[in-house]
């Protein structure tokens, strides 16, 4: 599932984007400030990232050149009440992919999110595969060791976080952000239930438990 970051201190506007995006069938978790923002950037699976400049501790354009600074390519647009040719400039500069004011059409904000992640993903291939596993992301039907074999929708949002980041360990919080987009008390127990259903379909020894962090998905040649 495609994820989300919108980073917006108005309950209001980040309840009515999440909700949107939710609906249209995308993945969203909510930041209220900039530290917190960048801590999710750099540590959850994210594809795009939708940025207020006025937060309450630092400046989105701030915190978007520090993200550029490390490297971090993850397309941002920025939503925000100043209009003006220069902020349009300085966003622009600090390495935005879009800028739109407030007030905002949510259907021109979802073409645009949607514009910027076939943009990103243009050359993403229409399968992904680590070890024997393959994903086909057209057909949602994984191959392994050449049985093919079906995935509900959560099953096939999980391991494709999986598959895109193969050998590295995902916490609970990472996988619950990621899939369900923090629909769920992060207390709950629904990723190690789906971890479960996973593991019948592609074999408990192709993802393995990591003690007090989280799960990791190994190739098996």
């Amino acid at each position: 599932m495609t994820h989300i970051l919108l980073i917006e201190d108005e309950p209001l506007i980040s309840a009515f984007v999440a909700k949107g995006l939710k609906a249209a069938g995308f993945g969203c978790s909510v930041e209220a400030t900039g530290e917190s923002g960048l801590y999710v950037a750099r540590t959850s699976v994210v594809d795009l990232i939708v940025l207020d400049v006025g937060l309450p501790d630092i400046s989105g354009f701030d915190l978007l050149e520090r993200l550029r600074g490390e490297g971090v390519t993850i397309p941002v647009i920025i939503l925000t009440a100043r209009s003006s040719a220069q902020d349009t400039v300085a966003g622009l500069v600090s390495g935005a992919d879009d800028y739109m004011s407030k007030p905002f059409s949510f259907d021109e904000l979802l073409a645009r999110i949607r514009l910027r992640l076939r943009g990103a993903r243009a050359d993403t291939p229409s399968t992904l595969s680590h070890g024997d596993i393959t994903l086909n992301l057209l057909t949602r039907r994984v191959t392994i060791d050449g049985r093919e074999d079906d995935l509900s929708a959560r099953e096939f949002a999980l391991l494709e976080t999986f598959l895109r980041h193969p050998d590295q360990v995902l916490s609970r919080e990472q996988l619950l952000s990621t899939v369900w987009g923090f629909d769920f008390d992060p207390g709950s127990n629904i990723v190690d239930v789906y971890v479960r259903y996973l593991r019948r379909k592609i074999g408990a020894d192709r993802l393995k438990t990591v003690r007090n962090m989280g799960y990791r998905l190994v190739g098996l040649s």
